[in-house]
């Protein structure tokens, strides 16, 4: 269906039709008519699926109305909150509102941690239509009394269960202390697990609920790789890969800062272009390697779970598990930075066998095989054996994997 069938504004027609948007995605044609309707919205969508614009282009719709109704204010008030978990998700956001509203009188403004707050409070001190915040620094310019949500008629919570990952559920109560009980609520999540709809209650009011694909599944267009070897030659094997298939742009994640430090330090050894990203580097840092990796100056890009959330590259084809994550729903989070929008992608995973009980937890929260095989020069060590504990061995993870089946919760021992 085309943009033309959703009923939109005139000028955002006009808009879209610039920006070369013709066909609406799926999350597009199911959330912006209730949107516009005023519902409440809980949208499971991965990244690269349009969510941006289905929550977008209704808000800005709402508050083009608004305008046309009444007559211009002395100074303007934040109508639309967008919440989001990173700076780069933040700056992601922005970006892409700013496109659909140029030409519209209408303004954003994004704020986030890191940076200097005066700066910030300056910008606020014209007046915004719309805020892309990230919870933190959002507080702070609250506890400053440098912006009001009173008027506030949308709130968005974007990648919100990231922001449960992260910790901002406090954060998250907070601001909802400072903001309209009367107002429409929009929550969009990669996933929508039980931890979700539990919280969510506090959030939506009889939400209408959009999943577009099914619950926990990764794109069609991503093909998965699992290679089996030794851990002491995942870095080998990586580079070997890059090199033998000319990959561009790899994005490769690390279960934490030092490893991916260690690892940028191996491929740099090995010939291979590569710089680390994560939240021990300054802003200004993380914004030239992201520049370089886009423009293709670099050819991987060694980043942590947190840092990478919010990433928007175009044209993304790889990317690579140094380890399976110790969080399932972070592997759909890793493997959908590629893929997107229709486009082909390669997800590849470097097995060894200390990831083989995250591996059948995985499976288990995917409810589907990953397939598996050698990679030539690479074969694994087959007299390995993997470190189990109580709770890792085969027969405890397949236990486990029954009980959620069968919705039951993990028993606890008293003392």
């Amino acid at each position: 269906m085309s943009f033309v069938e959703l009923s939109l504004h005139p000028s955002l027609m006009t808009r879209l039709a610039g920006l070369n948007y013709q066909q609406a995605t799926p999350i597009q044609l199911q959330a912006i008519p209730v949107i516009l309707s005023g519902k409440d919205v809980m949208a499971g969508a991965q990244t690269g699926t349009g969510k941006t614009a289905a929550f977008a282009l209704p808000i800005l719709q709402s508050i083009l109305s608004q305008q046309a109704l009444s007559p211009k204010e002395a100074i303007k008030v934040i109508r639309a909150l967008v919440l989001v978990p990173t700076r780069e998700l933040a700056q992601q956001v922005h970006h892409s509102i700013e496109q659909y509203a140029h030409g519209s009188d209408i303004s954003c403004v994004m704020v986030y941690g890191g940076v200097s707050i005066g700066a910030q409070i300056r910008q606020l001190a014209g007046g915004v239509d719309i805020l892309v915040a990230t919870p933190g620094r959002l507080l702070d310019l609250l506890r400053k009394r440098a912006l009001t949500l009173s008027q506030l008629t949308h709130l968005v919570f974007d990648e919100a269960d990231r922001m449960l990952d992260m910790g901002f559920k406090d954060e998250i109560i907070d601001v909802l202390k400072q903001v309209p009980k009367t107002r429409q609520t929009l929550l969009f999540s990669a996933t929508l697990d039980d931890r979700m709809f539990s919280f969510s209650k506090r959030l939506l009011q009889s939400p209408k609920v959009i999943e577009v694909a099914k619950r926990n599944t990764t794109a069609a267009s991503i093909v998965e790789r699992v290679y089996n070897l030794d851990s002491n030659r995942k870095c080998a094997a990586l580079c070997h890969l890059i090199k033998l298939e000319k990959w561009q742009q790899t994005l490769i994640f690390s279960r934490t800062k030092q490893g991916a430090d260690a690892l940028v330090k191996q491929m740099k050894h090995e010939g291979v272009s590569a710089e680390a990203f994560h939240a021990d580097l300054s802003q200004v840092v993380r914004e030239q390697v992201l520049s370089q990796f886009k423009s293709g100056e670099l050819t991987a890009l060694v980043a942590t779970d947190v840092a990478a959330r919010g990433l928007d590259i175009n044209e993304l084809n790889y990317v690579v598990n140094m380890e399976l994550p110790f969080q399932v729903e972070d592997y759909v989070h890793r493997i959908g930075r590629t893929g997107r929008a229709g486009n082909q992608g390669q997800a590849i995973t470097l097995l060894s066998v200390d990831d083989e009980p995250l591996l059948i937890k995985l499976e288990t929260f995917l409810d589907r095989r990953l397939p598996q095989q050698w990679l030539t020069g690479f074969e694994p060590d087959l007299t390995q054996m993997a470190v189990t504990t109580r709770k890792t061995t085969k027969g405890a993870l397949k236990q486990q994997a029954r009980k959620k089946a069968l919705g039951q919760r993990p028993s606890r021992h008293k003392r």
